[in-house]
């Protein structure tokens, strides 16, 4: 595993001379790189709805989504995953981010424990993963023991599996049933996979949880409809979502808002479709939350 041949992760890039570059040339020399890295996403678009396709209807089915790591692309899936709560309002339970080394992996390096396999298994057998949820890998090499394994225990549970890499023919993609493999090319600090690699396996991420969130009928248009109104930030925005959503004045958004309990899409159902606050949360309930089923309900 300590062969870095074949890696274009980890090949020496071009720009030998970095450290005699002036400020400006340097980080033009990182913007120039970093605008390869969508390109590199774009090439995987089918694999990425494949794969968010697989993990919908698992999530329905009550199964979670298990996002697996070491070192920057554990912690990558961590923040993915906390951001989901806040965001979608959905249980923590739902998406969660497993880095090796636990918790305090996230502040401190705690770089041997992705040499062992063992301890991927162990962190998901611990979280009673089982055939209902699904297990994506994430690792630049694409042959971190620690991810293999987590993908192996995965399978033997009957758990959906995807690998999340930035090189080809990679091991992780061969123990997984698919693959996202957006290849960025050697770094500009090389073998430094924070940068281009981060940055890609950052934006599939979004594009995975994102995407999710709006089959579970977590958005309403393009909106965030179940953001939780934690604190002030977020109860002006969602004040400001049912105002947008229903088209109508500030005043009477923040009304229907206290009105419904901070509930964002009961809100816009009981205005758009002109009924009460508890009529338009059964609405929702039958409509599996989906706003729009909602308020096509209320009009027939």
């Amino acid at each position: 595993m300590n062969d870095f041949t074949g890696l274009t992760t980890e090949e020496r890039s071009e720009y030998v001379d970095l450290d005699q570059m002036s400020t400006l040339e340097m980080v033009q020399t990182i913007n120039k790189e970093d605008a390869k890295v969508a390109a590199a996403v774009r090439e995987q678009l089918p694999q990425i709805a494949a794969v968010i396709d697989m993990i919908v209807p698992r999530l329905k089915q009550g199964g979670r989504l298990f996002y697996v790591g070491a070192g920057t692309s554990g912690r990558l899936g961590v923040l993915d995953a906390s951001e989901c709560p806040p965001t979608f309002g959905v249980p923590s339970s739902l998406v969660q981010g497993i880095i090796a080394g636990g918790d305090e992996a996230l502040r401190n390096s705690l770089e041997g424990c992705e040499d062992n396999a063992a301890l991927g298994a162990q962190d998901l057998a611990e979280r009673g993963c089982g055939s209902r949820d699904t297990v994506i890998a994430i690792a630049a090499s694409g042959r971190t023991p620690y991810c293999i394994g987590a993908l192996e225990y995965a399978r033997q549970v009957g758990a959906v599996t995807a690998a999340l890499v930035c090189n080809p023919d990679s091991p992780m993609a061969q123990v997984a049933q698919m693959a996202i493999v957006p290849v960025v090319g050697p770094e500009v600090l090389s073998g430094s996979t924070r940068m281009k690699a981060g940055t890609a396996q950052k934006m599939v991420l979004n594009m995975i949880s994102t995407v999710t969130m709006v089959h579970l009928g977590k958005v309403y248009s393009n909106l965030m409809i179940d953001v939780v109104p934690a604190n002030e930030k977020l109860l002006a925005r969602a004040e400001r979502i049912v105002q947008i959503a229903t088209g109508t004045d500030a005043q009477t958004a923040q009304q229907l808002l206290a009105e419904c309990g901070g509930q964002v899409k009961t809100a816009i159902v009981a205005y758009s479709a002109e009924v009460t606050p508890q009529q338009s949360a059964q609405l929702l309930e039958k409509a599996g939350g989906f706003v729009r089923k909602a308020i096509a309900l209320a009009q027939q």
